[in-house]
């Protein structure tokens, strides 16, 4: 009996992942590739800053996977976040209801501070991609929260100081969101800050999409062995399965 529930636990947990987490390669009509991860389930969508054992930065997918129990399974992960030379976050971080690093609302050089920048967070039942004016606003009770910019999309907009033709090509990754799914994107060729946030607009039909970062983009999904480990980092997005622990 107890091999028949342990069976059972472990086709729903199986079902529910796949239909939790889904990933697909798209191709534009201009040639762009991109790797698209879309997740509705966030009890299982964490970040990872430290490791809370000897508060090392993690700064690799391969330290996450070693911190976790062993009945969890890294099943996603992808950089989340600008960050310092010490691998501190430039901007907010919340990490399981508390605040790392308050949110930043000081102007400053480079991508973080192009305007307007914005804030990915999530609680258990809903994720929120917004501007900092729009978090600042408002009183959420999220769970986990990473602050990066410029945003890419505003109510469905494409941010207005990007240019169609700029020649800044980078491998770039962000997040979106519609209808309280969240869709991580990560580029396979270089692109440029207008195309990117083209691919979220016209592609998916996200009414947010927040730039996370370029050049470091990295993408871990154990589905399709993928392990981007050319680049250390610091905050990290992951979605953390937990096959073997229903089963105990």
């Amino acid at each position: 009996m107890k091999w028949v529930v342990g069976c059972l636990a472990l086709y729903w947990f199986l079902f529910q992942s796949a239909y939790a987490i889904e990933h697909q390669q798209v191709k534009t009509v201009e040639g762009d590739q991109y790797d698209v991860v879309s997740i509705s389930d966030f009890k299982a969508l964490r970040l990872f800053l430290r490791n809370p054992h000897n508060q090392q930065y993690y700064k690799s997918f391969n330290n996450i996977q070693e911190q976790l129990k062993q009945c969890e399974q890294l099943n996603f992960a992808m950089n989340a976040g600008m960050f310092h030379i010490g691998f501190s976050p430039v901007g907010l971080y919340v990490e399981k209801a508390k605040i790392i690093q308050p949110l930043n609302e000081h102007k400053g050089l480079g991508n973080f501070f192009l305007q307007p920048n914005g804030v990915l967070a999530w609680n258990k039942k809903q994720a929120f991609v917004l501007t900092t004016q729009q978090y600042s606003r408002q009183n959420l009770k999220v769970d986990y929260a990473t602050q990066s910019g410029p945003m890419l999309v505003i109510d469905g907009k494409i941010n207005s100081l990007f240019l169609p033709d700029s020649q800044s090509k980078k491998i770039r990754n962000g997040v979106g969101i519609r209808d309280n799914k969240l869709y991580f994107v990560i580029s396979k060729n270089r692109v440029n800050f207008y195309n990117f946030a083209e691919f979220f607009q016209r592609n998916l039909k996200v009414e947010q999409a927040l730039y996370l970062d370029g050049s470091i983009s990295s993408l871990y999904l154990q589905k399709n062995r993928r392990n981007d480990q050319q680049f250390q980092m610091g905050p990290m997005v992951g979605w953390v399965g937990e096959s073997s622990c229903a089963l105990k």
